[in-house]
């Protein structure tokens, strides 16, 4: 295996399915079998989801809400997704734990590094949720600060798209993608990977990102293996 522990991102989106809002059971049974074929193969996975198929703090803020309140809705729509998952990897028969900076104890572990560290080493899934447990911060920002405190080879970044292209392939068919770049490419081409804060914080630590098409079955195996998939950004 080219990468034996991994911080999985994934979007709330990304379990909407065809669904316009929620939790698509159907899709969320096809990430659970792809983690645990991944897990099954001896590699350590660490998740983080967003809650954009919930409820978004921006979009909360754009009709007049306090950011800081939507942001604290936005933390708990992650939870809920976090919860989703943990019973799909469940039913597929995965150890997994839920781990969240704003501490449920009634649901999930608060976040501690050592024991999500121990987790990981015993084989066990854990999803970290809730983001960083602050208003103003991203997920894509909580999933990379997470992963730099485990220890991840790599930040896996799982989406609709099969990679970095030089523009929008949905809306430009003449966009071409990359198989690899640096992040000052990124940077300087002002390519859309991860917000700022969460990229910066990637480039800092030497944590490459690989983007990847989450939807393709058997595409996070072949990631994992090192296969050409996705696109990875590195120093």
């Amino acid at each position: 295996m080219k990468f034996n522990r991994i911080l999985l991102k994934l979007s709330g989106e990304a379990l909407m399915g065809d669904q316009e809002y929620g939790i698509d059971p159907v899709k969320i049974k096809e990430y659970a079998k792809d983690i645990k074929d991944v897990v099954d193969a001896g590699v350590e996975v660490a998740i983080v989801i967003g809650g954009g198929n919930i409820f978004r703090g921006v979009a909360g803020a754009a009709t007049g809400m306090d950011r800081v309140q939507g942001d604290y809705m936005g933390m708990l729509a992650t939870v809920i997704n976090g919860l989703a998952l943990q019973a799909a990897l469940e039913e597929e028969d995965v150890d997994t734990r839920l781990q969240t900076a704003i501490e449920m104890n009634k649901v999930a572990e608060p976040f501690i590094r050592r024991r999500a560290m121990r987790h990981l080493e015993k084989g066990r899934v854990v999803i970290f949720s809730a983001g960083t447990g602050n208003p103003y911060f991203t997920t894509d920002t909580g999933a990379t600060l997470r992963a730099i405190e485990i220890d991840a080879d790599v930040i896996l970044k799982g989406t609709r798209v099969d990679g970095i292209y030089t523009a929008d392939p949905e809306k430009d068919k003449t966009a071409t993608k990359f198989d690899e770049i640096t992040f000052k490419e990124v940077y300087d081409k002002g390519l859309n990977v991860m917000d700022m804060t969460a990229f910066t914080l990637s480039q800092e630590n030497e944590l490459p990102i690989l983007v990847f098409d989450m939807n393709t079955r058997g595409n996070l195996m072949k990631v994992v293996k090192g296969e050409a998939v996705g696109t990875l950004v590195k120093n």
